[in-house]
């Protein structure tokens, strides 16, 4: 079982930079890939970034490649999405997602464990 809490989320202007964390419990944390997903409202929930259970690995959606950054902290249970150069588009509730046998990064449905999310609002 793994329990994840995200913190980082706020408002911030267009061109500002946030970075989320998010905490896990659980011994067994450095096991699992991990990802971030965000929905914004009346929209479905999309993949934004994913990292291997090394840290060796990363992919990040096309809308985010270049802005945002997604690490991690196996020491401290924690992984971080630093999200640069923010648009307004960017503002939605964003997950972190737990998955022992991850496939496709891209699909939420291969991962196990999220956390309750967090609010991004970016204002123009």
């Amino acid at each position: 079982q793994v329990q994840l809490v995200e913190s980082g989320g706020g408002l911030v202007q267009a061109g500002g930079s946030l970075r989320l964390s998010c905490a896990a419990s659980g011994r067994t944390f450095s096991s699992y890939a991990m990802g971030w997903f965000r929905q914004a409202p009346g929209k479905e929930r999309e993949f934004v970034a994913a990292i291997s259970w090394s840290g060796g690995s990363t992919v990040h959606a096309d809308s985010v490649k270049g802005r945002f950054t997604i690490s991690r902290d196996n020491a401290k249970n924690t992984v971080y999405l630093q999200m640069n150069r923010l648009k307004p588009e960017d503002t939605a509730v964003y997950y972190c997602a737990a998955g022992g046998t991850v496939v496709s990064w891209y699909a939420d449905r291969e991962y196990d464990y999220w956390g309750q999310g967090t609010q991004v609002t970016v204002s123009s």
